[in-house]
């Protein structure tokens, strides 16, 4: 599927004269203008911190000028003309690579303030943009990165998100929300875009109309979140009628935005108000703004013009082809032992009823070098493909022959993308940590790495059917709660000194219009949580039975707590004199010591 739409123009019928789309070109204008005025002392810094969150900007534990850059991609999209501008920006504003988030951003990191216009003019000229990607707005729009080329999808989400998307950017609505406001499409139950842990999660379905025909149209969650107190989300009604989905999307935020928290930031986030308001109440609401929507100017009903446009039919299931499994907990069976088989086997997916296959390319911790992204932009074009960044931080082109996977293996292989990485255990998920963030306790890419390592000296690298990821702080980035293994930093105090730690969760899982948050295992010294995501890697690779998900293992084994007793050895720290280097956290040369800055996250 060719995705040809204009990704950002909202509200805007052409370009202004130096060729940007208007809205871009306007949020750039006042961002030069706001900036004078902030250096020249006349706009005060805590003024200055909104606006520029609303504008993707955000501040680095390494304080001064150093920013990072959330660039937006909605549900995951990227052009070659994209790839090649992140390639210049990665090596032009930033440290010569980018980062892919698990909301399908692509972050870029040390950039010095006063060059963020240009960086954004450089942005723009292709159609992308950092309006809204922080602050108290809505967010990037997450859809599945399969949709449309999925052979398990009821209705292919693209459009819809799109649509989603040019709907809430820039609208005055979504400007100074009570916190952030998170929204995700996914094409079936199976759920790879991960809904069911958003403020708004969208999920195609179908239901039996009175003739006994079959209507496709959506089932919405809402009030769902991580952070520090992981919230599930709530299925609003049974279904949602495709032309109901948008009003239904605004009366959801018009609920929040009247009575979310604005006192409290600590309690500001849409899941809150179940809490407050009790779950019948907070429908009613959203019921009684919904049924009267019509009459707002800005009333979002009916299809939408991308949707009627460019369409929403499933990419349908051949039926020659076996569908390959997605989501979590899928058995990958590794059965050859070249590199090409092992990719292919690992990283394709099949099935789709036109013929097309997708194949994802593994980044490593998320990373994307200016190189490779160019590289990527040459293979993109080369093969005529599509490519949308995934929540786990890699890539997957699609819209591909049987005959191009050889080479796309080959050109992936020639700049380190190739690894089998998909649904095996070395796709390791790990947010930025105290490598630039200011509320990290621990470096969460070390112990990423640590841990990809310790699984290929263990030979277990391979390993499918479990997920690990780590967050630096309790508040959730890396999504922690959701991994059959979890991690997130936090300090440690032993023999009168503080130390890097981790909090071990297991039996994560978000799939099938449910999720299940990780359990509490046990404490860990960062130094020993490789060996102890190896050890628990290794039991369950041993003693899983046939088809058998982590999360069904845990239960049968005793859960959690069992498997923590086993590990319970590694939950200790040496004197600093026989062992300093538990004293000193991953990547790190020096003493751990723990800096918490000014939280830009509840600003």
């Amino acid at each position: 599927m060719e995705i040809s739409i204009d990704s950002t123009v909202v509200g805007s019928a052409g370009v202004d004269d130096v060729g940007l789309d208007p809205g871009i070109a306007s949020d750039i204008a006042k961002f030069d203008e706001m900036l004078r005025g902030y250096l020249s002392g006349e706009i005060e810094e805590d003024v200055f911190r909104v606006f520029r969150l609303t504008n993707g900007v955000y501040g680095q534990r390494q304080g001064g000028h150093s920013q990072m850059v959330r660039v937006k991609v909605p549900y995951g999209r990227l052009t070659p003309e994209q790839l090649d501008t992140l390639a210049l920006v990665a090596e032009e504003y930033s440290r010569g690579f980018g980062h892919i988030t698990t909301r399908q951003n692509v972050q870029f990191h040390f950039v010095h303030l006063e060059r963020v216009p240009d960086m954004l003019r450089a942005l723009g000229a292709v159609g992308l943009t950092t309006r809204e990607a922080c602050g108290d707005t809505v967010r990037n729009v997450q859809g599945c990165h399969l949709a449309g080329a999925c052979p398990y999808e009821v209705l292919d989400i693209s459009y819809w998100a799109e649509a989603t998307f040019r709907h809430f950017v820039r609208n005055p609505l979504s400007q100074r929300l009570p916190r952030k406001f998170k929204i995700n499409f996914s094409g079936c139950s199976t759920d790879c875009g991960q809904a069911m842990f958003n403020d708004v999660g969208v999920i195609a379905t179908t239901r039996t109309r009175d003739d006994g025909s079959v209507e496709p149209g959506f089932r919405v969650f809402v009030a769902g979140g991580l952070g520090t107190t992981p919230h599930p989300a709530l299925a609003l009604e049974e279904f949602t009628a495709r032309e109901d989905l948008l009003p239904t999307i605004e009366s959801i935020l018009r609920v929040f935005e009247q009575n979310g928290y604005r006192d409290n930031k600590l309690r500001a986030r849409m899941k809150w108000l179940v809490d407050e308001l009790g779950f019948e109440e907070l429908q009613r609401k959203i019921f009684q703004i919904r049924q009267f929507l019509s009459a707002s100017s800005s009333w979002p009903g009916g299809i939408p013009f991308e949707v009627e446009k460019y369409g929403d039919d499933p990419a349908g299931r051949s039926s020659t082809v076996e569908a390959t499994p997605v989501g979590q907990g899928v058995a990958v069976a590794i059965r050859g032992s070249g590199p090409y088989s092992r990719w292919e086997q690992a990283n394709v997916v099949r099935g789709a009823a036109k013929g097309t296959v997708s194949a994802y390319a593994h980044a490593n911790l998320g990373d994307i070098t200016s190189d490779q992204f160019r590289a990527l932009a040459a293979i993109q074009r080369e093969l005529g493909a599509e490519v949308r960044v995934t929540n786990r931080q890699n890539l997957v082109f699609r819209d591909l022959t049987e005959d191009q996977l050889p080479v796309l293996h080959n050109r992936l292989a020639a700049i380190g993308m190739a690894e089998p990485g998909a649904e095996l255990a070395r796709d390791v998920v790990a947010c930025p940590g105290t490598d630039t963030c200011n509320l990290a306790y621990t470096q969460s890419r070390g112990l990423a790495k640590a841990i990809g390592e310790a699984l290929e000296a263990a030979g277990l690298a391979d390993t499918p059917g479990v997920r690990t990821n780590i967050s630096g702080c309790t508040n959730s980035c890396g999504q922690h709660h959701t991994a059959d293994i979890g991690f997130f930093g936090t300090e440690r105090r032993a023999h009168g000194r503080s130390a890097p730690g981790y909090q071990m969760l297991l039996g994560g899982y978000v799939g099938q219009e449910k999720i299940h948050f990780g359990e509490k295992a046990l404490r860990l010294p960062a130094k020993t949580a490789p060996e102890a995501a190896v050890r628990v890697i290794s039991r369950f690779s041993n003693e899983r039975g046939a088809g058998e998900g982590f999360r069904a293992w845990l239960e049968r084994v005793g859960g959690a707590q069992a498997v923590a007793a086993e590990l319970e050895d590694l939950n200790r720290f040496p004197e600093p004199d026989e062992d300093a280097s538990f004293y000193v956290d991953f990547d790190e040369a020096s003493p751990y010591e723990k800096f918490i800055g000014d939280s830009e996250c509840a600003t």
